[in-house]
């Protein structure tokens, strides 16, 4: 009996030692794998704590948003996205791509090219901005995890040379890519992100001069342009100690002649009417439409609500965005735009629909193909 209870004893020992080196290699790993990032320090944590938007160590949303995944819950959706089919487009999706660095800025107008997801580069009134630019293979820490959908042709790094600035909405990594920034950072002029998000940027090689980082509501003037952090409904966190240590953001960007506003990600919620008074109306509104569920509602808008933030927002053009790249949710991949779409029907409302990579005008022709009507 004593022999048995040791040998119990012994083998329990082991299993506790090995999960004990299993969470250090992971606590190692995460701590100096480089695409995780970094967490806020010194002065920067300083400024944060300044924050009414920041309460006990994280910043808050404006409206109470509950985020209940319990070990339970994370297990069934874990089980449903391993079950369920048919999200995924079977077909590599078209693409428009310029050529190189053909493309010029104009002085007075504004292009917008889609990327994919929420990635876009705007030729704003002759300077060249990136939103969120992840162009890179997978939305996640690891090659094998949350993969881009196979283009026609692959986004070429190489075109975005001369870029002005880069603005980031949040450090999710769908929207903020570590080798993307690697790759782009010697050709941006300056970064402009919400709070605490510099220090990712900072860890990666981005010069702390080349990076303003804003609270909500606060604005920077640059070349003539003005940009300014607005509220968003979300959260952040690259890693597994530093939720919401950082803060989100939309992001309004007015021009001389041109207005915009870009929505990062967020679910529904009064703020976008206060923006829509503050700063409207917009010229184009970019709203998050994709990668939704009722489970996370709160986070991320259902269509029909993205609709219904433009209308608040008081934008002539809406276009959907963050779909067409990666399945982060449950549903098919073209739902998101053929749900907003049958709902800006109704309520007659200019909805833009480029291809992956078509540079359109703004106050020109509206987008309107329906390309991926015939994809599978």
């Amino acid at each position: 009996m004593r022999t048995r209870f040791h040998r119990l004893k012994q083998a329990t020992g082991v299993i506790v030692s090995a999960i004990g080196i299993c969470a250090c290699a992971v606590a190692l790993y995460v701590n100096f794998a480089p695409q995780f990032g970094a967490q806020p320090q010194g002065e920067h944590l300083v400024k944060i704590s300044a924050s009414i938007h920041f309460q006990n160590g994280v910043f808050v949303n404006q409206v109470e948003t509950i985020m209940d995944y319990g070990l339970l819950k994370t297990a069934k959706m874990i089980r449903d996205f391993l079950t369920v089919d048919n999200i995924n487009p079977t077909d590599p999706l078209p693409v428009k791509f310029a050529a190189g660095n053909a493309i010029v800025a104009l002085d007075t107008l504004t292009s917008v090219t889609w990327y994919g997801h929420s990635a876009f580069l705007l030729e704003m009134e002759g300077k060249r901005l990136l939103l969120d630019p992840m162009f890179g293979p997978a939305a996640s820490p690891f090659s094998f995890v949350g993969q881009r959908y196979a283009y026609q042709q692959p986004i070429d790094l190489e075109q975005f040379t001369k870029i002005d600035a880069v603005l980031i909405s949040h450090d999710h990594y769908d929207h903020l890519d570590y080798p993307s920034i690697v790759k782009l950072q010697p050709h941006v002029g300056h970064f402009f992100v919400p709070l605490g998000v510099g220090a990712h940027l900072i860890r990666w090689g981005v010069a702390e001069d080349k990076i303003t980082e804003l609270d909500w509501w606060e604005s920077a003037a640059f070349k003539d342009l003005t940009f300014t952090a607005a509220p968003a409904r979300h959260f952040s966190g690259r890693a597994l100690s530093d939720r919401n240590k950082t803060q989100w953001a939309s992001w309004v960007l007015q021009g001389q002649y041109n207005n915009l506003y870009f929505s990062g990600d967020g679910g529904y919620a009064p703020h976008f009417k206060e923006i829509g008074d503050k700063y409207g109306p917009f010229d184009l509104t970019l709203v998050e439409c994709g990668q939704y569920n009722q489970r996370w509602e709160a986070i991320h808008m259902m269509p029909e609500q993205s609709l219904q933030a433009n209308i608040d927002l008081r934008g002539k053009v809406v276009m959907p965005i963050h779909w067409g790249a990666f399945a982060l949710a449950l549903h098919k991949w073209r739902d998101p735009v053929i749900r907003l779409l049958a709902a800006a029907e109704k309520q007659n409302i200019k909805v833009a629909t480029p291809y992956i990579g078509e540079r359109f005008i703004i106050g020109q022709d509206v987008p309107h193909k329906k390309w991926w009507e015939t994809l599978n």
